[in-house]
């Protein structure tokens, strides 16, 4: 059996809001931990500021992994290297056109309205990188796939991806 495997790892730029919530939390949570050692109630305040400062944590520091096998692209959401969670399954049957961000092939499916989902760094790079595809007429979704993932892709629906 013939089989495509490709798998590539982006890393998310994180915000700098996220960063300054990680350092706000952690700071509240030691500070009132600190104080509920005479008073109870800031100690729960404490423990609270806590667990938010470990969630912040974990959805600031993200990559996305690409797994492309078979005509399915499959999307994982891999949280502070240490949780995974997979985000959505695309088949390329589906897809109308994958194309790079700026590509002139994408000029008839400006007008269309629908959900924008941003599975890339989040930064435009110099060459950009990023690859937009549409999805069941309903999804825009960016991506930012290696040459050797495009490639895969090209050569089973050569009519919608495009390099230019």
């Amino acid at each position: 059996m013939n089989e495509t495997y490709v798998e590539w790892l982006v890393k998310r730029k994180t915000p700098a809001y996220m960063t300054f919530l990680k350092i706000l939390f952690t700071v509240l949570a030691v500070f009132f931990v600190l104080v509920g050692l005479l008073l109870l109630p800031a100690l729960l305040i404490g423990i609270v500021c806590g667990v938010a400062a470990y969630f912040i944590t974990m959805n600031a520091d993200l990559e996305y992994e690409y797994l492309y096998v078979d005509k399915e692209l499959t999307v994982d959401k891999v949280m502070a290297k240490s949780r995974r969670k997979r985000v959505a399954v695309f088949s390329l049957d589906k897809m109308e056109i994958v194309a790079p961000v700026k590509s002139w092939h994408l000029d008839n499916y400006k007008n269309r309205s629908g959900k924008a989902i941003d599975y890339s760094s989040g930064e435009e790079k110099q060459p950009d990188k990023r690859f937009v595809f549409y999805y069941d007429g309903q999804k825009k979704v960016i991506f930012e796939p290696n040459e050797e993932m495009i490639k895969a892709m090209q050569t089973v629906a050569p009519r919608k991806v495009f390099k230019d």
